[in-house]
């Protein structure tokens, strides 16, 4: 166990998320005597998994979480599935006591060989061994994807002594070059852009907003910038306000996304399309769309130094102005409807801006977010957890947040309820104030609407929980806040520096549906 300590902290990591299991003491008593490893616990595997996640998004390396026993692994495969999409590399470690009992149904063990499928290759290590007998962990991990380790134990298990004082911990591994032509995207900026082009931003890494932001001070052209791409405030003068609706009357004959696959309904809109040509600048690889478009991988400084100059293009189809009028009256509603979700959104988003890091949690709340919360203060650190699903996003939001004074999470109340073991995890973080806010809309209670008069479909669409978050608070320990009105939210200037809150947001009327 001393080489795979030793061999996984050389290539860079300096965490790992531990589920108790007896199997897996050997490997605890090695990590136990590593002292430049951080060792996290939790005794619930897919809240391991997601809040392993969690530190992979916050710190930019791989992040080890080890499965609590054979079938656990099983647990952890939504947030497997999460890290893919987003090319996260967070890795699995599961441990075979023995090789003899898969397939055969033996207590606590399964067949643990591509588990993951697609979404994580398998890699096995027999140990004991040498380090450098070890497989090319750097090499394993430079591309970004989660990655399964299936450790196989020979012998009687002993850790395996050996001395940590001159292990340091790697390095990141050094991303590939990108990947794709430029040619393409080259030529339509400088030539064929006037006819229409918009830049959507999805989610950006922090070192990805700079290389954004110049392209979109260059161009000049109609922005959609997410709340993930933490630009949305930087760029206003550009931002096009309720782009799906807009976009979809008048959609531009180009569109050149950077960053993440955006989550807009626009985006959506845009596998019926194809008039409108898309390209793409992405980390992750995936186009976003079932049709035919243009991608270039890699990291989005690298890819801007390549393109070089770009042109001064600007608002060709005249969307900025049309964008303003939308605005206008959205203002006017907001202050007509204090009380709304939409407004409670933005008055949120005000109190949110300061702190360290915010995080959002369901597609409501994003979509209400990119809407109308406040663009005047810039957020330094914002991540959307909902794209690939509900689950984890407390737990996520946890390891995102280890690190903050102050962080702040927007969430469903379904959200919330599929993540409720994940406040098991505060007690081990260092102090700071983390506010979970939730926006109770009573379980869905837009699919009310899907559901127009039959009482049976309400029951299966909108299901109300089953908990009030007030009680979910107490079993946390939090402190709790009912927040009706923008007034209400000014107790948040009282609470404690080192405090867990629970915001129980609850809006009245039924405005934007």
């Amino acid at each position: 166990m001393f080489s795979l300590v030793s061999c996984t902290a050389m290539a860079g990591v300096a965490e790992w998320v531990c589920c108790p299991g007896l199997h897996n003491a050997a490997l605890y008593e090695a990590l136990a005597d590593c002292p430049i490893i951080h060792r996290w616990t939790s005794s619930d595997d897919r809240s391991a998994a997601y809040f392993a996640l969690g530190r992979v998004q916050a710190t930019a390396r791989p992040v080890i979480v080890v499965a609590g026993s054979g079938a656990a692994a099983a647990a952890m495969y939504p947030a497997v599935v999460d890290a893919y999409y987003h090319r996260r590399p967070l890795v699995v470690l599961t441990i075979d006591d023995t090789m003899d009992t898969g397939g055969t149904g033996a207590p606590m063990s399964m067949e643990q060989e591509g588990i993951f499928g697609s979404f994580a290759p398998t890699v096995e290590l027999n140990l004991p061994c040498a380090v450098s007998d070890l497989p090319d962990m750097p090499g394993l991990l430079a591309e970004g994807f989660p990655l399964h380790l299936r450790v196989r134990m020979e012998g009687d298990g002993s850790p395996g002594r050996g001395d940590f004082s001159a292990l340091e911990i790697g390095d990141i591994p050094t991303p590939p070059p990108f990947r794709g032509s430029l040619v393409a995207l080259s030529q339509m900026l400088r030539f064929r852009a006037i006819e229409g082009l918009v830049l959507m931003l999805g989610a950006l890494e922090p070192t990805e907003q700079e290389p954004a932001l110049w392209l979109a001070q260059t161009l000049r052209v109609p922005v959609v910038a997410e709340a993930a791409s933490g630009l949305r405030e930087e760029l206003a003068g550009l931002l096009l306000h309720h782009a799906d609706e807009l976009l979809m009357q008048y959609p531009p004959r180009y569109v050149l996304r950077v960053g993440d696959v955006p989550t807009g309904r626009f985006w959506q809109a845009l596998e019926q399309l194809p008039q409108t040509e898309v390209f793409s600048i992405t980390r992750t690889g995936f186009s976003g769309l079932c049709r035919k478009s243009t991608v270039i991988e890699g990291e989005a400084e690298q890819i801007m130094k390549s393109l070089g100059d770009v042109p001064h293009i600007g608002d060709t189809e005249r969307l900025l102005p049309r964008s303003r009028h939308a605005a206008g009256r959205s203002e006017e509603r907001l202050l007509a409807s204090p009380e709304s979700a939409e407004a409670l959104v933005r008055a949120v988003s005000v109190h949110a801006a300061l702190a360290d890091v915010i995080c959002l949690g369901s597609s409501t709340v994003t979509e209400l977010w990119n809407r109308y919360a406040q663009n005047h203060v810039p957020t330094l650190y914002l991540r959307d957890l909902h794209t690939t699903g509900a689950d984890g996003v407390i737990s996520a939001f946890l390891g995102n947040a280890a690190d903050a004074t102050t962080a702040f999470c927007l969430v469903g109340d379904l959200t919330l309820l599929r993540d409720i073991n994940a406040a098991a995890l505060v007690p081990q973080l260092p102090p700071g104030k983390r506010i979970i806010a939730v926006l109770n809309n009573e379980g869905a209670r837009g699919a009310a609407y899907a559901a127009g008069g039959d009482p049976e479909l309400h029951r299966l669409l909108v299901q109300p929980p089953e908990f009030e978050p007030e009680n979910i608070a107490r079993l946390w320990g939090a402190e709790y806040y009912r927040i009706r009105s923008e007034a209400d939210l000014e107790v948040l200037e009282t609470v404690d520096e080192s405090a867990l809150v629970l915001l129980d947001i609850i809006p009245e009327g039924d405005w934007g549906r």
